[in-house]
């Protein structure tokens, strides 16, 4: 008898970053012969893309990387995902964020 495989647990704000992330525009590539990184950022610099996007850059026929266009740089999504509230442009595309009250914070 095999060993019964146990469930990765799914991290509840890693499933909100992915649900936040889905309003946001995408471009598909390939990266040809760069990194699919340098890929990303020359077509980002060649399309003049704004941020936020996200851009999925197909290495060969069976992987591809998702990578997040933001104010601050790129970023790769998983990381985008689970730390979506750092992202001051996810906020804003966020529909629900307008339901919510806001509560100013003072440090």
């Amino acid at each position: 008898m095999g060993l019964a495989r146990r469930r990765k647990r799914k991290s509840r704000r890693r499933q909100e970053g992915r649900r936040i992330l889905e309003n946001v525009p995408q471009f598909s590539i390939e990266c040809g012969e760069d990194k699919p990184v340098t890929a990303a950022r020359k077509f980002i610099h060649s399309e003049g893309i704004v941020p936020p996007a996200l851009l999925l850059v197909k290495r060969n026929e069976h992987t591809t990387d998702r990578y997040f266009w933001a104010e601050k740089g790129l970023f790769g999504a998983q990381y985008v995902e689970e730390n979506h509230f750092l992202f001051p442009s996810l906020r804003l595309s966020d529909e629900e964020s307008d339901e919510l009250p806001v509560v100013a914070q003072s440090r």
